[in-house]
């Protein structure tokens, strides 16, 4: 199902220009109504319930509505951020609670770079890029 949130948590990221959730959002979904100033989800049925733009509000106003087979009638799933990780909590139908914890990237925006600067990656060679490095078959 997908995101929504909630009016009155949101304060539209304090007045910027863009919010985080539409910074996140890998579909561009989310937009910000510049006269009330707060975020919605432009394009419910195209939402991909991937919970980015979930994990990054600061207010913790935007919720996914879960689908039966994943949260069963009336279970809910919480994700909270801290600075260096975020936790899941699981609330089961029944009542049971069950939270997980994991490292969320710690390096700067743009920083990371898997095959490093130094690989020279060739665009006009058929191979892939790490298909260089692999013996030459004979």
């Amino acid at each position: 199902m997908p995101s929504y949130v909630d009016p009155s948590k949101c304060d539209g990221c304090k007045g910027g220009d863009k919010t985080a959730c539409m910074y996140i959002c890998p579909n561009d979904l989310m937009v910000l109504n510049v006269e009330t100033m707060l975020a919605y989800n432009q394009e419910p049925d195209a939402c991909w319930e991937c919970y980015s733009c979930v994990k990054i509000c600061p207010q913790g106003g935007i919720f996914v509505r879960g689908y039966d087979d994943f949260v069963p009638m009336g279970g809910q799933v919480h994700p909270m951020r801290s600075s260096d990780s975020i936790m899941w909590t699981v609330k089961f139908r029944n009542g049971n609670m069950k939270r997980f914890k994991f490292p969320i990237r710690t390096t700067a925006e743009g920083a990371a770079n898997a095959y490093g600067a130094d690989k020279g990656a060739n665009l006009d060679d058929e191979c892939l890029l790490l298909e260089a490095d692999l013996p030459t078959p004979k």
